[in-house]
């Protein structure tokens, strides 16, 4: 199963800074030394053409040569750098190769990613560029070429946030569902209309997450053609996490990864996982979360290997 990674690129983040960077290193080595399955892919820098399918081209200059305003840059949440500007871009890579080999094996990945509080034209909460949205529209535009029907992609944003810029970006088009789970009382405050949201409140756990998250599904199921999936595996759900006040055990975690892939397995829908959030007390703690899921995504990249 392919992995693509970024995580070459560290930012020159402050002491005492928020964003656990270190995570995505950590990630790669741990399935480097457990899963050789899981085959790790260097991601490719998404070109102009590509950022410029849901981005405004003025967006995508001014991240590129630092000319973006700092008020701008302190809602994103960084400093601005080179090192920045080509991370956010290789992000985006990594979904793009991810689904290009979705489509081949079936079951593909971003060892980063999610990055689904960026707007067309702005970024938000740690997202420069939407990585998500990017690849579903470029997906979209590969297709096109050789059917007469738009491809149909299915966003499943299990993140603790919701998928707000996601949201604003595909407002309107029938032809990518947002799905998006997430805390009532959590950033954004002044969230986006997804063609599904569900609100959870604070304390929410394994038991109602579960149930939730079966009758979203059924709902994508009775509303929705879909032929890709890229789900949103935030491990911010998670009881120890500093930012989501939510209430999901390690296994419920687990469960919910599961229920998705079993969910897009079942008809034989390529998937691709981002990582999306997490920020546990213990970056430890994150990271075994995010090797859980590899290893549910292992299991159902090699369902695809006996069928292909």
């Amino acid at each position: 199963m392919k992995a693509f990674f970024t995580d070459q690129f560290l930012l020159p983040l402050p002491s005492g800074h928020r964003f656990p960077m270190a995570k995505y290193q950590l990630l790669r080595e741990r399935l480097q030394a457990e899963y050789p399955d899981v085959q790790m892919r260097q991601a490719l820098s998404a070109t102009d053409a590509e950022l410029t399918l849901v981005h405004s081209p003025a967006y995508v200059q001014a991240i590129t040569t630092g000319s973006i305003t700092p008020q701008a840059m302190r809602e994103i949440g960084f400093p601005w750098s080179e090192s920045m500007a080509e991370r956010a871009r290789r992000s985006v890579g990594a979904t793009i190769a991810a689904c290009r080999a979705a489509f081949a094996e079936g079951v593909a990945g971003n060892l980063g990613g999610g990055t689904h509080h960026s707007y067309a034209d702005k970024g938000g909460g740690f997202c420069v560029f939407n990585d998500v949205a990017t690849s579903a529209r470029l997906m979209q535009t590969e297709h096109h070429s050789g059917h007469a029907q738009a491809m149909q992609v299915a966003i499943i944003d299990l993140d603790v946030h919701q998928g707000n810029g996601t949201a604003s970006i595909f407002r309107d088009d029938p032809s990518v569902f947002t799905l998006s789970v997430h805390g009532q009382k959590n950033y954004p405050f002044r969230k986006e209309v997804s063609d599904l949201d569900v609100d959870l409140p604070d304390g929410c756990g394994d038991t109602d997450y579960l149930h939730t998250l079966e009758e979203v599904l059924n709902e994508l199921d009775r509303r929705f053609r879909t032929d890709l999936v890229i789900y949103l595996a935030g491990a911010d759900p998670f009881e120890g996490d500093r930012l989501g006040r939510l209430k999901l055990s390690s296994d419920g975690l687990e469960a919910r990864d599961r229920r998705v892939f079993d969910w897009a397995w079942t008809r034989r829908v390529p998937l691709v996982m981002t990582m999306a959030g997490g920020y546990g007390h213990r970056i430890e703690e994150t990271v075994q979360l995010q090797v859980n899921t590899w290893r549910v995504a292992l299991e159902y990249w090699r369902l695809w290997q006996q069928r292909l």
